[in-house]
């Protein structure tokens, strides 16, 4: 997670979920305002990620609802991914 303020308000926002596998941590999907928008970032074992982007009327509602949907979602993101890795 990585909030950034200025003078108490909030202007930037990052939160993205990371697990170990097979001895590395691994990015699994981001949240962020980078491209001057707040998307989703999935990402994907070979390297490409899909992107969505999601409106919010505030900074505050967009790091809510990250935090949030990681919170409920990080199990179903994790087994989606390794469902993905070619053995």
């Amino acid at each position: 997670m990585h909030l950034k303020t200025d003078s108490g308000i909030l202007k930037d926002v990052m939160y993205q979920y990371e697990t170990v596998i097979d001895g590395q941590w691994v990015a699994i999907v981001r949240y962020d305002c980078a491209h001057g928008f707040f998307h989703r970032d999935v990402l994907l074992p070979n390297g490409d990620k899909e992107k969505q982007s999601i409106e919010m009327d505030s900074l505050k509602s967009a790091a809510q609802y990250a935090e949030q949907d990681l919170k409920d979602r990080w199990e179903w993101y994790r087994e989606r991914y390794m469902g993905k890795i070619k053995k």
